[in-house]
C-alpha cells in the first residue's frame, strides 16, 4: 500500500467505549493515515446506549486524538461501510485466544466479500486485556463506578443510566 493513503476502519458496538478501545485507536494512529471508529448498529441486539449516544461518547473520548480519527455509525455489512468511507484496512482488537477463532472467521468472510480490504489484528496494552464493554456495564450495574475503565464522560453517562451517585 506504499504511496496510497491507508484508511483503517475499526468497528465495534462501543457500548460503551472503554480505555481498551481507545488504546487500539492510539495504536492505529501509529500505523495508518486515518482511523474511522465505526459504531455498529445491530437491530438484533438491545444496547444500553443508542447509536447517537455511542457516537457522542466516542467523539468525546477521541477529542485529543486530532483530525485523523473520524466516527461513524453503520448497519449492514462492515465491508460495505469500509467501501463507502474508502477504508482499505479493517482493524480488529484481540484480547485473548478466545477472541481469535471468531475474529478469524469474520476476517476470512470479509476477505471473501472484499479481497481488496485487509484485516489487521491488534492487541491492546496488557493493562486492558481483560476489559470489555460487557464487563464495564456489569460493574456499573452493580453500583460500582471505577473511572479507570472508561473516560470521564462515559462514566458520567453510565452513572446516569444506572441512577448511581458518586
Amino acid at each position: 500500500m506504499t504511496g496510497k493513503k491507508v484508511i483503517a476502519i475499526y468497528p465495534g458496538s462501543f457500548d460503551p467505549v472503554t480505555f481498551g478501545h481507545l488504546d487500539i485507536i492510539k495504536r492505529c494512529l501509529e500505523l495508518f493515515d486515518t482511523v474511522i471508529a465505526a459504531i455498529l448498529v445491530n437491530k438484533d441486539k438491545q444496547p444500553l446506549f443508542s447509536p447517537e449516544e455511542r457516537l457522542e461518547m466516542m467523539r468525546d473520548a477521541i477529542t485529543d486524538f486530532g483530525p485523523r480519527v473520524e466516527t461513524i455509525y453503520f448497519d449492514g455489512l462492515l465491508v460495505e461501510a469500509a467501501r463507502q468511507h474508502n477504508a482499505n484496512v479493517i482493524i480488529r482488537g484481540i484480547r485473548a485466544v478466545s477472541d481469535y477463532e471468531y475474529e478469524l472467521q469474520m476476517a476470512l468472510m470479509n476477505r471473501k466479500l472484499a479481497p481488496d480490504i485487509e484485516t489487521v489484528f491488534l492487541v491492546p496494552d496488557q493493562k486492558y486485556s481483560y476489559l470489555s464493554s460487557r464487563l464495564v456495564k456489569e460493574v456499573f450495574s452493580c453500583g460500582c463506578t471505577p473511572e479507570c475503565l472508561v473516560p470521564d464522560a462515559v462514566a458520567r453517562r453510565l452513572i446516569q443510566k444506572y441512577n448511581l451517585s458518586r
